[in-house]
């Protein structure tokens, strides 16, 4: 089941459809929340959510016995997921308005670069945060922070993650990892993915504080939407749209 919402931005009023968040999706939040990510299900820990902060977040690995499947999230400590900081990285040409104009740590390019001018057949040449629902996922860097490739656990690039955010939920594409230019942190989505979990109070420097989004990633080849998504769409709805059969494939895992 789908809810809108109009959003009002500097351009205008854009009309975003929010799903309902599936009752095997509501009970996953429910049983990781409160859980303790320990032994085998604790994939990678040592990283932060804010700076300043404590390294307390972990990537964590559930698996699912009645589909043979797994996902990975991010957990805190205690009953703690993950916040969401603004990321405003990639091509930033087309603007929709000013509000990745406040970020004072944009990058010019995201990291599946490559991967997206290839998956969209050079339709566009990278993610734009205004338009393209992603989740930056994983940390690379070579000062010897704590460190985490998706990859390693059959994460694909551009794969479909699922963002739970209050009573809606979204689809968006593994589209950015976390680089050195700070502490390892965790819990960051494009401004497009973060104003339609919270509205236009998002912009590049404002994000959503408390750790209660839950971000979940699906391993395999079949989580790729590749060229079927429409990678040249010109608003986060079309975008959006073209991922949501696929994620409701993959969401249905989680049982």
């Amino acid at each position: 089941m789908k809810s809108t919402v109009a959003l009002a931005a500097l351009v205008g009023v854009q009309t975003i459809s929010a799903l309902s968040v599936p009752t095997n999706v509501r009970n996953f939040y429910n049983r990781v929340k409160p859980s303790t990510c320990t032994g085998t299900e604790k994939l990678k820990g040592g990283f932060y959510d804010q700076d300043g902060g404590s390294a307390q977040w972990s990537y964590c690995r559930k698996a699912f016995p009645a589909s043979g499947k797994h996902a990975i999230y991010l957990h805190g400590p205690s009953t703690k997921l993950a916040n969401m900081d603004i990321d405003c990285d990639g091509d930033l040409s087309n603007p929709v308005d000013g509000r990745c104009g406040n970020s004072d740590d944009t990058q010019g390019q995201t990291r599946w670069k490559t991967e997206v001018q290839a998956a969209s057949n050079n339709k566009i040449k990278d993610l734009n945060a205004n338009i393209h629902p992603y989740v930056v996922f994983g940390n690379e860097r070579d000062d010897g922070g704590a460190t985490f490739d998706p990859r390693s656990v059959g994460i694909k690039p551009l794969s479909v993650m699922a963002v739970v955010c209050g009573d809606k939920m979204f689809y968006g594409v593994w589209g950015d990892t976390n680089g050195d230019d700070g502490p390892p942190l965790v819990g960051e989505a494009s401004l497009s993915l973060a104003t339609a979990c919270f509205g236009t109070s998002m912009n590049g420097n404002n994000g959503h504080d408390p750790a209660d989004v839950l971000y979940i990633a699906f391993p395999g080849d079949d989580a790729v939407p590749g060229s079927s998504a429409n990678w040249g769409a010109s608003n986060f709805q079309q975008f959006e749209d073209s991922i949501t059969t696929l994620g409701n494939n993959l969401v249905a895992r989680l049982s």
